[in-house]
């Protein structure tokens, strides 16, 4: 029989859109809407069931023999690494940071290959931002820098910035639209699947983010508009007699390897946190905010847990004892770029193909314990591979939208996989007993058994 649920939050990116109706079909497909290509391979994906949920060294294996392997590697090595968490929710990240903090590891996030520079600009500069419901209620002037919305964030613009009628908008006739963008790619840009297009499209030279924003300070400021480019002469003009006016920025201001091979000089956290100034200059003017367009679907739920935690975003060495921050030093592939780090815990691999190639390298090399979703494909051969629950599918759990705002996802159809928040927790009792979680022991004591069993 077709079962049937509505307002479905998904996690297929990080719009996390909570109005999806979902229905399951006696053949296992899956009806997704509104329509969005991301939303249903998401769903289409993860409800498939799995023929190996659980391997040692590629072969078949239990549960409890994969615990005691994870826990034999992670109990003998000197700079565990723990990476991921994006595709996780609240739960599971918890008991990351737990495990990180236990073995005197370093703990990641995928941020570190993907908005962990606009993060350090705006621990530099502040950030002046709003939510999403606040945009689609008030913004008439929506600009997108660096970012393609119509691949990214397929109902971005239907939903929450261009489209929707707002209590102070009346949708798309209300609002100017602007992409700003490398000058090769730009033009071929849209705001979603349907080919819906900007007002204006100001192109930019490779590497002149920060020059056009300081040209557009400069503006604000001074007035003086006889050595800007036409384009943003008129920008400046929008800007100004807007009355509420957002920046969302992307990948392409950041200048991270999910963007491109070629960083340069690893600028983008300086392009940021320029126009994180001139966002906040302009209120001086007019109501402006800025938001990042977040990638993954609870990668923002990562960046959350980790400051709740330990008081930073991402990028957390645990080795003396307490939390230290230093991005380049603590992160991922710079840790297995120098070989600092000897075994390493993926939470979720669907970024380990930005690493760079002396990063994959090394990761190949050393024990690897993959903890990650069904049906998803990684080119990585781990030690140990897990295949766990999907929040929003399988079990419930928080996530967070871009925004920050946090959202419940739903239990829809049972599964006998173990959380990741479970599987976390049992390789931690089993390499550090000291440290064994006090919430593990009694749903163990309640259960008569592991927490896992019952999932």
């Amino acid at each position: 029989m077709n079962q049937s649920w509505k307002n479905v939050p998904c996690p297929g990116c990080a719009c996390v859109c909570d109005d999806i109706t979902l229905e399951q079909r006696d053949d296992g497909t899956i009806d997704f809407q509104p329509d969005c290509h991301m939303g249903r391979d998401w769903f289409e994906r993860h409800s498939k069931p799995v023929e190996t949920c659980v391997s040692i060294e590629n072969r078949d294996a239990t549960l409890d023999a994969a615990i005691d392997r994870a826990a034999s590697i992670l109990g003998a090595a000197d700079y565990p690494l723990i990476y991921g968490l994006s595709r996780s929710a609240t739960p599971g990240q918890r008991a990351a940071v737990a495990l990180g903090e236990q073995l005197g590891g370093v703990v990641d996030t995928t941020a570190s290959l993907c908005h962990g520079p606009s993060i350090m600009a705006l621990q530099e500069v502040g950030e002046v931002t709003s939510t999403l419901g606040e945009v689609a209620n008030r913004a008439d002037l929506v600009i997108f820098w660096g970012c393609n919305p119509s691949a990214s964030h397929p109902r971005h613009a239907e939903r929450y910035s261009v489209f929707p009628e707002g209590r102070f908008v009346r949708g798309r006739a209300d609002r100017k639209v602007v992409m700003v963008g490398d000058q090769d790619l730009v033009h071929d840009w849209r705001l979603d699947p349907h080919g819906s297009q900007p007002d204006l499209v100001i192109p930019i030279a490779p590497n002149g983010d920060f020059d056009a924003v300081a040209q557009l300070r400069t503006m604000l400021h001074t007035g003086d508009t006889s050595d800007a480019a036409p384009e943003l002469r008129q920008l400046m003009e929008l800007m100004r007699n807007c009355r509420y006016g957002v920046v969302f920025f992307g990948l392409g201001l950041a200048k991270t390897s999910m963007w491109t091979s070629d960083v340069g000089s690893n600028t983008g956290h300086i392009d940021v946190a320029g126009l994180l100034q001139l966002v906040r200059d302009m209120n001086a003017v007019t109501r402006f905010t800025a938001r990042r367009m977040r990638l993954q679907g609870d990668v923002s739920g990562a960046d959350s847990v980790m400051c709740w935690q330990t008081g930073y975003p991402f990028g957390v060495d645990f080795s003396r004892g307490y939390p230290r921050y230093n991005p380049g030093e603590y992160t991922a592939n710079e840790l297995l770029e120098r070989g600092d780090v000897d075994a390493c815990v993926l939470v979720g691999a669907e970024t380990v193909k930005f690493f760079s190639e002396p990063a994959r390298q090394r990761l190949q090399e050393i024990p690897t314990v993959l903890i990650d979703y069904p049906n998803t494909s990684v080119d990585l051969s781990p030690t140990v591979s897990i295949t766990t629950a999907v929040y929003g599918i399988h079990v419930p759990g928080t996530i967070y939208r871009m925004d920050n705002v946090p959202m419940s996802t739903k239990s829809l159809w049972p599964s006998d996989l173990p959380t990741d928040e479970d599987v976390l927790l049992r390789i931690a009792a089993k390499c550090v007993p000291e440290y064994a979680s006090p919430a593990l022991a009694v749903r163990e004591g309640e259960n008569g058994h592991a927490a896992h069993a019952d999932v």
